[in-house]
């Protein structure tokens, strides 16, 4: 009798303890799923060598951190539609012998906010211009955003992405630069902060940004996950702002895999996030 153990993973370097793998192989037990989630660490100069092995293992696909989103998709099949217009990878899919390059940052973030309100024709500021940013704000303009403003301090970045968003989305782009407290233009009703300001462990630091300027009934959401009450959201919440936490973006992220890996399985979001939740309130 043989007994093969199906396999996913996340592709990184340098990979340390993986919140995420924790939360994925408990969807995949909810699920009745024999399978694994591994972090691996692959160095540049080895990214080709890796998908090759990731091929002839038979793994059902595999996650990218940085610094290998965007040089992974040379070595892929495909690149989907999404991953395509926002010029990075970072959940790759096995269909048949092919391996196709997707992108879930800001589709999971996008599911989360849908959840809450209607995007169609809203008003965005997004602030940043990095990664995270870029994948949300090309997600939030395909899902109908009417305008986005890009607030950052990169001034190469963040004009490149307002002019990604006019050149593939029907949404008006502006950028502004970010110059000392960052100001919220009137009439926005949807902040991002696409940052990693007040990640762990750099937990105390506060994001540069006038909080007069967040106004009673918008949505602020914030894509660090850990801690999950970080700062912004809780200045916003005393200004009367409905938030959203990185841990619904992650989870998000993470159940937009598991369909694609699993063709089209459901997982359990709620168990997603109590994984989440009990690992970051041990101090992760």
């Amino acid at each position: 009798m043989s007994f093969k153990q199906e396999l996913v993973g996340v592709m990184g370097t340098p990979v340390a303890d993986n919140p995420s793998q924790a939360m994925m192989e408990a969807a995949f037990r909810a699920a009745g799923l024999d399978w694994r989630y591994m972090t691996l660490e692959v160095m540049p100069q080895d990214l080709g060598t890796a998908v090759k092995g990731a091929r002839a293992m038979g793994m059902h696909g595999f996650n990218c951190t940085m610094p290998h989103k965007i040089t992974v998709m040379e070595h892929l099949d495909e690149i989907g539609e999404s991953a395509s217009r926002i010029g990075a990878v970072n959940c790759v899919v096995r269909k048949g012998d092919r391996f196709i390059g997707e992108n879930t940052d800001g589709r999971g973030f996008t599911e989360a906010l849908k959840r809450r309100v209607e995007v169609t024709g809203r008003s965005v500021a997004i602030l940043g211009s990095g990664g995270a940013a870029r994948a949300i704000a090309v997600e939030l303009a395909l899902a109908g955003a009417s305008h986005i403003t890009v607030i950052a301090r990169n001034t190469t970045t963040g004009p490149d992405l307002v002019a990604t968003l006019g050149k593939h989305t029907e949404a008006e782009a502006l950028f502004q630069e970010w110059v000392g407290d960052a100001h919220i233009p009137a009439g926005v009703d949807i902040v991002v902060n696409g940052t990693p300001i007040g990640l762990f462990p750099d937990v105390d630091a506060r994001i540069p940004l006038d909080v007069e300027t967040l106004e009673k009934g918008m949505i602020v959401a914030d894509v660090v996950f850990n801690p999950v009450e970080t700062h912004l959201l809780l200045d916003a919440q005393q200004r009367g702002c409905d938030i959203i936490d990185g841990l619904e973006m992650l989870v998000g992220q993470g159940a937009i895999g598991f369909r694609y890996w699993t063709d089209g399985g459901e997982p359990d979001e709620p168990i997603m996030r109590d994984c989440l939740s009990e690992i970051f309130a041990t101090g992760y």
